[in-house]
Parts: structure tokens; sequence; C-alpha cells
């Protein structure tokens, strides 16, 4: 990644190149009501461990491909299936692209800090971010700032519009540090399932 030294200027906000940001986090509710108490390591067996890793690596697969691969006939194989999508731990199966060929290769990792951190403007900030598609990524930390987000366009110009025009024109925010990605080392949805079950490998 490279620090620029370019500042974004919106009446008295000033955007500042700086740190990258990582990490998501999904809801575990529906899981924990329909799984109980005990740790997810405690209730998967080798046999939903493995169908999840399959899943999250090739979500393509059809049942009868998953169940020759685990050992299950496809009847038993679509039912663990739809148990682990009901408590909620499947949250959904989508599709890959990639965003070089489509035009898209421009990433930056945005800090955001809001001049006042209330609830309703944390909730107006929210509710913006959910609509744009250039943030498929957005974070509340801890910290200094309030929000990282992961912003994806076409170029440098497309960047600085949306800053100007969708989050700086909100009037909310104070300071924006950010960072252009030059080359993206790992990117995975994968989840780290060997740390919570011995029977899948911890090393992906």
């Amino acid at each position: 990644m490279l620090t620029l030294a370019r500042s974004y200027k919106h009446g008295e906000i000033a955007c500042q190149s700086r740190a990258p940001f990582g990490g998501a986090f999904g809801t575990i509710g529906a899981r924990n009501d329909l799984l109980g108490e005990k740790g997810l390591s405690e209730q998967l067996d080798a046999v939903d461990a493995k169908i999840l890793d399959l899943i999250q690596h090739d979500a393509s697969l059809s049942v009868a491909e998953i169940a020759e691969r685990v050992g299950l006939s496809s009847s038993p194989c679509w039912r663990r299936i739809k148990r682990l999508e009901d408590a909620g731990i499947i949250q959904r199966r989508v599709t890959i692209l990639d965003r070089e060929q489509l035009g898209l290769g421009f990433e930056v990792y945005c800090t955001v800090k809001l001049s006042l951190p209330t609830k309703e403007n944390l909730e107006q900030f929210e509710a913006n971010i959910v609509k744009w598609a250039e943030v498929v990524q957005c974070a509340t930390v801890t910290g200094a700032a309030d929000y990282e987000l992961r912003i994806v366009t076409r170029d440098m110009h497309a960047f600085d519009d949306f800053l100007r025009d969708k989050i700086l024109s909100l009037g909310l925010v104070s300071n924006i540090e950010s960072r252009i990605v030059i080359r993206g080392v790992k990117n995975t949805t994968a989840v780290p399932l060997g740390m919570v079950s011995p029977y899948v490998s911890p090393h992906g």
C-alpha cells in the first residue's frame, strides 16, 4: 500500500491519506438460538465441519457433489445443509467476480471519524453507507476513528467523486484517512474453521 500526500477539503473538513484495516463480523444470535449454549466447535461433528469447509470454498458445488465428498447420500446431506442454513451459520451463497476484469481494480481502505458521533449521526451515516455500492465493507472500530471502510471503484477520479459527492456531502465527517491498495496479497471470504473444529485443517 502507498500513503498519499494529497488532502481532500470540503469546507472545514480535511481528508488526509492514512492507514488500512481488515475484518468483518457477522451475527450469531440465530446460530446460538438453534445450537444452544455450547460453543460451535462442540456442536459441529466431522461431517458438518467438512460440509461448511467445502461450501465456503466453492458455493457452486451441488448437494450430490458435497454428499460424495463427505461420504453421505444426497438426502441426509441436504438436511444437514438446511439445518446449518436455518441456524444462521450458512448466511448466504454468492458468486465472486473478478474486479480487475470488470474495470473495478481501484481499492481503498478509509478510516472515518465523525464530527459528532451521536446516536442520530451514527445511524444516519450507516443508513447511507449501506446504500452505496462502492463501500464493500464497513465496521465500527475501537480507537480514535469511528468507522473503517473498504471502498472499490474505477480509479482515483471516481474515488475523489465518491468522497466529495457522497461521504463529505453528508456534513457528518470531520476526518478521513485513506490508503490505496497497490497489490492484493490475500483476499478470502473463508473463515478459519480449523480454529474451532479439529476436523478441518487449520491451514485452510
